[in-house]
């Protein structure tokens, strides 16, 4: 490491945070460090590098606010089960599901792991649609299975169908002669039990960490749609644009800010719909069983009461997500990871990877209020491509698009989940698969990065890695 220790730091002297359990050595600051770089979510940040880096709270929640945080974590990691049960306050999961708790896909509030032929979902799922909208905007359902698949159920209750995966190995070359190697999933189903899938739109999705979920409900509509440039007029080659999508809770069209495609409004809707369609639980947003006709079966099981998931133990879980705190910047006066961030800015990663957005005062606590974010996303949507391509359509998302991905606490994701799969479906590998699969908007970002030499390369990673 290239780091410049001052006098204090050769006497090994160091600085300890309550909430963290790793000491960091104190490092003088190089020529291109930029002053507070490395505090993600100014303030709120935790220093950690732990396999639990994740989970910490925000600083500064009263008493009260940490236990409803610890109620909602028990809530979050607690497995629900089928109807009808002695534990009636965790009954009602399915009939048909994805996953028997929330922690099943963020092991750790972390990141799921790509799917692996003959065994259950660990962060793995499958959307599904016909072409066209319904009257929200939303995708269209495809008959006897919904939007989304479910690879298990209750006992007595036919699942919908099984996923497995082969991988397409396509062979590349740097310009410096070098060679890599991606590789591309192929889906496909077995055992479908209400119909034939063939055609169907397809979009498969992995789980992501959920560390600064409060922060970026708190940012108002205009620190997003700031960085939108619809018709390229900068001509940077980058036109991302907002997803507007339907907000069940208020029965309104609102600004996409979650999932992979932007499109959930608020953080309490994403969450309502990771129990329906995850878990199979109904909540006062989502308050219909999730049996798609004529899945009768299913249909026909007895549910954990109505809702299954208690307002009272909504607001719990969006109170836990929402005060997840992110983890500080690692490793960031290293010399390489400082020319990491320079190239980053140069090939213009930052043109979507954007940071300095300002949360409003509508947040759900006053900590998340006016904080400086550095989320390396701006939350748009971008044209990533024809290889990254789903095909298929949500709200006014193409089948091209997709939101840009928050880059902190990406360079922890295999200390907390122990891999590095990356992108919509994880067929990356690591963060330098997940660079040479971009495309559209991204193909001449991705062709320069192709055309660096071999350090430069692995500076760039480097930095990825720090955030």
């Amino acid at each position: 490491m290239k780091y410049q220790l001052t006098i204090v730091s050769l006497l090994v002297l160091t600085f300890f945070n309550c909430n963290n359990d790793d000491y960091i050595a104190v490092l003088e600051p190089t020529s291109n460090y930029v002053e507070g770089e490395e505090f993600l979510t100014g303030p709120l940040g935790v220093n950690s590098t732990s396999a639990n880096a994740f989970g910490f709270e925000i600083n500064g929640l009263s008493f009260q606010q940490q236990a409803t945080f610890a109620s909602g974590n028990s809530l979050f990691n607690q497995t629900w089960v089928s109807s009808p049960a002695s534990t009636t306050g965790r009954d009602g999961l399915g009939p048909t599901f994805n996953a028997r708790a929330c922690a099943t896909c963020h092991f750790k509030d972390g990141r799921g792991f790509p799917l692996i032929n003959g065994t259950n979902s660990n962060g793995f799922l499958m959307r599904i649609s016909l072409d066209g909208q319904d009257a929200n905007g939303d995708a269209n359902p495809v008959p006897g299975y919904g939007l989304q698949l479910q690879d298990l159920a209750n006992n007595g209750i036919p699942y919908e169908t099984k996923i497995n995966v082969n991988y397409q190995i396509i062979n590349g070359t740097y310009a410096d002669g070098s060679e890599y190697q991606l590789q591309k999933p192929i889906y496909t189903f077995q055992e479908e039990q209400f119909g034939s899938l063939a055609g169907v739109n397809t979009s498969p999705r992995v789980a992501q960490q959920t560390i600064g979920l409060g922060l970026i409900s708190a940012l108002p509509d205009i620190e997003i749609i700031k960085f939108e440039d619809i018709n390229d007029s900068d001509n940077d080659g980058i036109s991302g644009r907002a997803n507007f999508v339907y907000n069940y809770e208020t029965n309104t069209t609102a600004l996409g800010k979650y999932g992979w495609k932007a499109n959930a409004p608020s953080l309490k809707q994403q969450i309502a719909g990771a129990f329906h369609g995850d878990m199979g639980l109904t909540t006062s947003i989502f308050s219909e069983q999730n049996c798609p006709s004529p899945q009768q079966d299913c249909f026909d099981a007895p549910n954990g009461g109505t809702p299954e998931v208690t307002d009272s133990q909504l607001d719990k879980v969006l109170f836990y997500q929402a005060h997840l705190a992110v983890p500080n910047r690692r490793n960031y006066l290293d010399e390489d990871v400082q020319q990491g961030r320079v190239l980053f800015t140069e090939l213009n990663c930052i043109g979507c990877h954007a940071i300095n957005q300002t949360t409003g005062t509508d947040a759900e606590s006053e900590f998340l209020e006016n904080i400086t974010i550095k989320p390396y996303s701006d939350f748009l949507l971008h044209d990533m491509g024809d290889d990254l391509a789903d095909n298929r359509n949500d709200f006014n998302a193409n089948g091209n698009e997709w939101r840009t991905q928050p880059l902190w606490g990406i360079g922890l994701i295999e200390t907390v989940n122990n891999h590095t799969n990356l992108l919509h479906d994880g067929r990356a590998r690591n963060i330098e698969e997940a660079i040479l699969w971009h495309g559209g908007e991204a193909e001449t970002i991705k062709q320069n990065f192709k055309n660096l030499s071999a350090q430069k390369r692995q500076q760039l990673i480097d930095f990825v890695n720090s955030l």
